[in-house]
């Protein structure tokens, strides 16, 4: 009984006890209201969020195999980006922020104006809930979308092509994208929590957590805290499933988890196995309908005729 009446009582706090984000809550709200109301402010988050995530990965990329202890956990180790690759996708990143979402967020901010901050915090438990809803939206959404862009050849060419220019992901291609289609995501980003109907804190951890989990899906590394090893039995998709993605284009349409491709047919898993040249470990994807390939095999190569070059 006594153990009973004690996970109750660790339920309630959970569900009902605001006290662990109050205090932070209040403080934000009473000092910093200006600023969090600013149409800038999801900008600065997010931009901000995205390369202080993306740099330990970058670090990673140019020590190389100079760092094995890392290196180790790299999906496809043979295929480092250069330099060159490196500053193009931070170049196009830059491009698209400033020319486009910046516009569209002073835009939204003039349809929608700021609205006061709530007093009271979400609990702690309601915060997880809702960015956990708010990922489950966002990856149809994105399925769908994606699905799209690759079954549609103008759609492809026009706007998703740049994102294909690597077969071997690497974080700093998380957001060379089109312009297109970076708006559409900050589009459905901004959304979603407002038909959630989620409180600001929440809306602003989802934004932060859904940067980090678009980095890790293509940051080239399978480490042992990678949220697919963290959450049981394959739900979630991860580094290595996106990666077969650019391996094979026409599989695992879905962002993050894994239950769209499975439903659709799209789904392909990724192993490792040992390099016949006796060079170490090489990548091999398999799905049901065709036979294992190659991870250093180029995207561009890909056979199942839903990839196009431009």
């Amino acid at each position: 009984m006594d153990t009973a009446v004690a996970y109750e009582n660790i339920w309630t706090f959970w569900l009902r006890n605001d006290s662990l984000l109050q205090s932070a809550w209040d403080h934000l709200r009473l000092h910093h209201s200006h600023a969090l109301r600013s149409p800038l402010f999801p900008i600065v988050l997010t931009v901000s969020s995205y390369f202080a995530i993306c740099m330990p990965f970058v670090i990673c990329d140019l020590m190389g195999e100079r760092w094995s202890v890392v290196h180790r956990f790299k999906i496809q180790p043979n295929r480092n980006p250069t330099h060159a690759m490196l500053l193009r996708c931070l170049g196009v990143t830059l491009y698209n922020n400033a020319l486009l979402v910046l516009p569209a967020a002073i835009a939204q901010w003039m349809w929608r104006p700021p609205i006061p901050l709530p007093e009271h915090a979400p609990a702690l438990l309601e915060l997880a809930g809702g960015v956990t809803a708010n990922l489950l939206l966002f990856d149809f959404q994105y399925f769908i979308w994606h699905l799209l862009h690759h079954r549609v050849r103008w759609l492809y060419v026009t706007f998703h092509a740049i994102h294909h220019d690597y077969s071997a992901p690497f974080a700093l291609a998380t957001q060379c994208l089109g312009g297109w289609e970076l708006v559409t995501v900050g589009f459905w980003t901004t959304l979603n929590p407002i038909l959630l109907r989620c409180h600001v804190l929440t809306t602003w951890a989802f934004m932060v957590v859904h940067v980090y989990v678009s980095v890790e899906d293509h940051c080239g590394y399978d480490f042992p805290w990678s949220m697919s090893r963290l959450i049981p039995f394959g739900i979630y998709g991860g580094p290595s499933k996106h990666d077969v993605h650019h391996q094979k284009p026409g599989t695992n349409f879905a962002p993050h988890f894994s239950h769209w491709d499975k439903l659709f047919g799209t789904h392909a898993e990724f192993s490792f196995s040992k390099d016949p040249t006796g060079l170490g470990k090489i990548g091999v994807c398999h799905d049901n309908g065709d036979a294992p390939m190659n991870a250093s095999q180029k995207d561009g190569d890909a056979k199942d005729g839903v990839h196009y070059k431009r």
